[in-house]
């Protein structure tokens, strides 16, 4: 799969384009309805909230916390309840485990419900959440996936900074400096990775509604296309840099313009629709420009205003 001939991959056009878009899905009518169904599909799609996520509550401690160490009745006595201490950490891991496999499960799907409120221009939640339920799964199966092959990474640089401080017929000096060149290695490796699965992720499911096919086969055709051309994807992944800086100013205005109330799950994502409509199509555009296999809008109704065509011009 290449893009179309004697044409040039464009950056901004597609961000611009996508403004278009965003106003013809929220304001050409404003539909408060069609806006909170939209919000509630962008919510499940990973964003909670303005902050971006569900944040717990700080400086939280059980009634009556004050600990001690002794014994006489008074304090919470550790080495005396190290059992029922034990199991309600064992428990706290395994109730933070399932909510995060819940969690990463819901925005598998959700991410295929919001993509098709922007492309069909509807507010729905269960025809998309039925529809592309095959999809959904698949990509929460290869997500878990890249998420142990991620900490396996992190366990082999942690275990390889290990080996090095136990290496005793080196100086400390020399323990030391290695320590250091495992760590930076390792980090750059860690980060390497994390990017280029990333932002492969990113374009993975646009792929998938767009051919209804699996998440190894979309893996590919992903991968395939910023193997040819990764000055392309690199030039989309700074300006994506750019515009998370300035998502953080805009997060953080709205956060207190509403005293933090856009921190709220759900309440957030409704304050900020624009902006995560406005990104979610900007990549949809940008991906539509590798060709049509690539063109989420293939065969859906048009959104009004018509789309733009693709570019086939240089910035």
């Amino acid at each position: 799969m290449n893009p179309p001939a004697n044409s040039e991959i464009r950056i901004m056009k597609p961000f611009e384009d996508g403004y278009t878009i965003m106003k013809a899905i929220l304001f050409q009518p404003f539909d408060l309805t069609k806006w909170l169904v939209i919000g509630f599909a962008a919510c499940i799609a990973g964003h909670f909230s303005a902050g971006g996520g569900f944040s717990p509550p700080m400086n939280w401690h059980p009634p009556g916390s004050t600990m001690h160490s002794g014994s006489n009745g008074t304090g919470f006595d550790i080495q005396n309840h190290f059992a029922l201490f034990s199991g309600l950490v064992i428990g706290l891991i395994v109730f933070c485990l399932v909510v995060g496999l819940v969690l990463m499960w819901v925005k598998a799907r959700g991410v295929f419900v919001f993509t098709d409120c922007i492309v069909r221009n509807r507010a729905a939640i269960k025809e998309p959440w039925r529809e592309f339920r095959r999809e959904g799964n698949s990509l929460f199966l290869f997500i878990l996936g890249l998420t142990a092959v991620i900490l396996a990474i992190v366990a082999v640089i942690v275990a390889a900074c290990f080996l090095v401080v136990s290496l005793a017929h080196l100086s400390r000096q020399q323990r030391g400096i290695a320590l250091v060149s495992v760590g930076v290695l390792g980090f750059c490796v860690y980060i390497c990775v994390v990017v280029t699965v990333g932002l492969i992720g990113y374009f993975m499911p646009m792929v998938m509604y767009r051919r209804r096919c699996l998440s190894m086969e979309a893996f590919k055709v992903v991968a395939n296309l910023v193997w040819q051309d990764p000055g392309a994807f690199t030039l989309f992944a700074l300006f994506g840099i750019l515009l998370i800086m300035g998502w953080l100013m805009v997060a953080s205005v709205v956060m207190c313009a509403t005293c933090c109330i856009a921190l709220l799950p759900y309440v957030g994502t409704v304050f900020l629709l624009p902006v995560f409509v406005w990104l979610r199509s900007f990549g949809l555009l940008f991906f539509r420009q590798f060709g049509p296999d690539c063109d989420v809008w293939a065969g859906a109704p048009p959104i009004p205003p018509p789309l733009p065509p693709v570019p086939a011009a240089t910035i």
